[in-house]
């Protein structure tokens, strides 16, 4: 059991502190979280991290600082990908997105291959093997557009392939140099002589450290011991072994997945599983497959539907997280947008299928539907069942983002096509490390379409490295899950019988609302929770770590953001308490916009962790007195 952190990081520092691959930063206070999207210098200058599909990090940035200074003409920028295949798509995102702006630019492609000296190659070890580097160049001028893709897909490399790839490059490319004025190489090219470059760094006879600039000091002994024990110097089987037992854990078939006994034999290739326990008992390892992020499982959902099925329109059903929406207007034929997700959208949702099918006879009226059970931020959950009968009539898939409420909570695969989920957040838990999956459902009646797909086209770049830590992160998640579970719930009904919704009429209220799975859209939540009959470990599914809150005044809800003692930062799902002001992070260009589907200005979430429970309630209760002292509805 851990205790209420308070507000222990500074601003712009990772969270939680001295953790060099941090996915979360320090933004303690409601001024540091709108100077950060104005880009106050204040702010900018402190951050040495950030969330990592949002802010590059250093040693990306360090990365490709290098390979401008080696590749680039003239004020090129570069981005760097793990293969050809994701470069080019970012190429051809640049090139449609710029014209659609008005503005077309092209880009062009470099292919770096880094090696271990030759005395230092090992194919067993995970240290001793080359580094693989897709260069995106491109005008400098267009780095916003680039960086659409980077955010929306969530492909780019990851800090620890960048740290790896510093650690092979040869010392005299760190220096900094003149930039060429004039390509190197012809344009948009792979070829042995041209793009496909191999270095080898002949001149050392031991890899160079990690890059310290962009990390914070934990302390040389720790940070040795860490990547030894779990990092690069472990053999390549260890890989291996993790992403076979996530994908056994996922699929819900380990049969023992409980005790640390268990644990460590979850990846042995030969180990005796049973029927999935998620609701569909067909489900197995081979259906599930693994991402570098939640955002590139999402995406990656709509490119298979895309390139497997007929391409069309896809529904966004409910208000989603910023970048599922932007994935789907963005790539493809656009989308409708649904965006309350009430059971009065789905009858809108019909009146689209109906006119869709009479115009196109014999064709799918839409492609696919995208919803989060339950969504982010409000936590609304859609009734599944009409969902999916809609989709067996009208013939498009349902793909379900299962991120917030896990499976340990709610069985939603027997509803979906496709499931996806972010790793990064409470199946990991330690706020340390990216990752994602995407599970095909079986029985569903596009399942054969779908895999055949699926498997001819995917590319497994999700980094060792970071396999290894997520594995090792996962082995808790459902222990810890039904803690945080307790803990959100013990939370929401004290601070719900604080709100107006709860009935509370003080005349100082400052809480209108407790947006949380227990209170909205319940009877679809509930349908889909886990009871305890039906669970693995005997115990039923609770409401999830996640809940929102919505104030009087703006004044209540940032006397409330401020004065909470927890860590405040994006993400979600840590095994610590993390707050943050979610629309004016995430929606601070287009604030009128997201308030028409209820995400206010002034929206608090928060994602409650596994600290002890009376302090927890106690640091929640003193944000509160403030809130109702500085804002409440009967303040002036």
């Amino acid at each position: 059991m851990i205790t209420l952190q308070g507000n222990t990081a500074s601003l712009g520092t990772s969270v939680p502190p001295h953790t060099p691959h941090a996915i979360s930063v320090s933004l303690p206070t409601w001024r540091d979280n709108v100077g950060y999207e104005v880009g106050e210098k204040r702010v900018v200058e402190s951050m040495v991290t950030g969330y990592p599909r949002f802010f590059v990090h250093l040693t990306i940035q360090k990365l490709a600082t290098i390979c401008e200074q080696k590749y680039a003409v003239g004020g090129e920028r570069a981005m760097l990908f793990p293969t050809k295949k994701i470069a080019e798509q970012c190429r051809l995102f640049i090139h449609h997105r710029s014209t659609t702006l008005g503005k077309p630019v092209s880009a062009r492609l470099v292919h770096l291959l880094i090696c271990p000296d030759e005395d230092l190659v090992n194919k067993e070890s995970i240290s001793g093997t080359c580094a693989d580097l897709h260069i995106v160049l491109f005008p400098g001028d267009s780095f916003a557009v680039a960086k659409e893709f980077w955010q929306h897909t969530g492909m780019g490399i990851s800090s620890r392939m960048a740290e790896k790839c510093l650690t092979l490059l040869p010392e005299e490319l760190k220096e900094p140099r003149v930039r060429p004025t004039s390509p190197t190489t012809t344009a948009n090219r792979y070829s042995k002589g041209g793009f496909t470059k191999h270095y080898s760094a002949a001149a050392k006879k031991t890899p160079s450290p990690p890059p310290t600039a962009t990390t914070e000091d934990v302390g040389k002994d720790t940070a040795v011991y860490l990547e030894e024990r779990y990092g690069r110097n472990l053999p390549l089987t260890a890989a291996s072994f993790a992403k076979r037992a996530m994908r056994r854990r996922l699929a819900g078939v380990l049969l023992c997945d409980s005790v640390p006994e268990c644990q460590e034999t979850a990846g042995q290739e030969e180990l005796p599983v049973g029927p999935s326990t998620r609701g569909v008992k067909d489900v197995s390892e081979t259906d599930v497959f693994l991402y570098p992020t939640g955002m590139s499982a999402i995406w990656s959902a709509h490119q298979l539907a895309l390139n497997a099925l007929t391409p069309a329109k896809s529904i966004c059903f409910g208000f989603p997280y910023t970048d599922t929406l932007k994935i789907l207007q963005k790539f493809g034929p656009g989308c409708h947008f649904l965006g309350h997700g009430l059971d009065t959208d789905i009858d809108q949702l019909e009146k689209i299928l109906e006119e869709g099918a009479k115009a196109n006879p014999g064709t799918p009226p839409i492609l696919s539907l995208f919803t989060e059970f339950p969504s982010n931020p409000l936590l609304r959950s859609a009734n599944l069942p009409r969902l999916r009968q809609l989709a067996d009539k009208y013939g498009f898939i349902i793909v379900i983002d299962e991120t917030i409420g896990t499976f340990v909570n709610v069985k939603v695969i027997q509803y979906a096509d496709i499931v996806v989920s972010s790793l990064t957040k409470v199946f990991s838990g330690a706020s340390n490390v990216m990752g994602g999956s995407l599970i095909l459902n079986p029985q569903s009646p596009h399942y054969n379409t779908l895999k055949t797909k699926l498997t001819s086209t995917y590319e497994d770049v999700f980094f060792d490295e970071d396999a290894i830590y997520m594995e090792r992160n996962s082995r808790d998640f459902k222990q810890r899950i039904h803690l945080i579970n307790s803990n959100a719930e013990a939370a929401c009904d004290f601070l719900r019988s604080r709100s107006v919704s709860g009935g509370n009429s003080n005349v100082n209220v400052a809480i209108k609302e407790v947006w949380y799975p227990k209170y909205i859209t319940s009877e679809h939540y509930d349908h889909c929770r886990i009871k305890s009959s039906t669970s693995e470990d005997g115990k039923a599914g609770g409401y999830g770590g996640l809940f929102s809150l919505t104030f009087t005044s703006k004044a209540a809800s940032q006397a409330f953001f401020d004065n909470l003692p927890c860590y405040k930062g994006p993400s979600l799902g840590t095994n610590f308490t993390l707050a943050c002001p979610f629309t004016i992070l995430a929606h601070f260009t287009e604030l009128e916009w997201a308030a028409r589907y209820g995400v206010e200005e002034g929206l608090v979430r928060v994602s409650v962790g596994m600290e002890e429970r009376e302090g927890l309630l106690k640091g929640l209760e003193s944000a509160l007195v403030a809130a109702e002292a500085a804002g409440g509805a009967g303040s002036a």
